[in-house]
């Protein structure tokens, strides 16, 4: 989904029992610890900026002209309104690194069969969920399923990827559904327009200085 360095275009549905509403975004990344999110439509939310260095997150807002430094306390809060919480955008969990994984078994999907994965915490490791279980197509090892449990082995959020197709040079999910368990009629859809890999970034690209020429 990645590559060593990514750069995609991304549409967001927030749907709600009243309403719905979009944006558009402008995304890049380098590796597991350098990424950048630029908000370019609706105008109301147009400049706003999200960087990720390692572990730590900042906030560029042009309505008020400030760099804020988002504290690890709001990691797990909700990222512009939709589903999906500040460290779902940013990745600041590593799936790799920072969970204990073990085989549940294998389970059909549409797309294909499955392994099904669990993740638990490592102790040290500063994560939200109790645990998480994956669901990765066995063929091309695409995550089709996420389901996200509190420390008390409650669901909390389900992940569901689809419309697999090619983009870039990679074959991925281009729709994935953030559905929270405990509230009926709500839904967060992400999907990638455009998105290409492996391109040249330096590591300046990411920095405070350079959030607010990224437009």
């Amino acid at each position: 989904m990645r590559g060593s360095s990514s750069e995609a275009t991304i549409t967001i549905e927030i749907v709600r029992p009243s309403y719905s509403r979009e944006m558009i975004m402008r995304s890049w990344s380098k590796g597991n610890d350098l990424a950048l999110i630029l908000v370019t439509a609706p105008a109301r939310e147009k400049g706003t900026i999200f960087l990720k260095r390692k572990k730590e997150v900042w906030n560029w807002l042009p309505s008020i002209e400030r760099t804020i430094k988002l504290p690890p306390s709001m990691m797990s809060q909700s990222w512009m309104g939709t589903d999906f919480t500040n460290d779902d955008l940013v990745r600041e969990a590593s799936i790799a690194d920072d969970y204990d994984h073990s085989l549940l078994g294998e389970e059909p999907l549409g797309y294909g069969p499955c392994y099904k994965i669990q993740l638990i915490p490592k102790k040290e490791a500063a994560i939200v969920w109790g645990k998480v279980i994956l669901w990765i197509e066995k063929k091309d090892y695409l995550m089709l399923r996420a389901e996200y449990y509190d420390e008390d082995g409650k669901l909390i959020n389900t992940m569901i990827g689809s419309d697999v197709k090619k983009l870039g040079d990679r074959l991925i999910p281009a729709r994935m559904e953030m559905i929270p368990a405990e509230k009926p009629g709500n839904k967060t859809v992400l999907i990638y327009s455009t998105l290409k890999f492996n391109k040249k970034i330096d590591d300046s690209f990411f920095s405070t200085q350079n959030m607010q020429k990224v437009q």
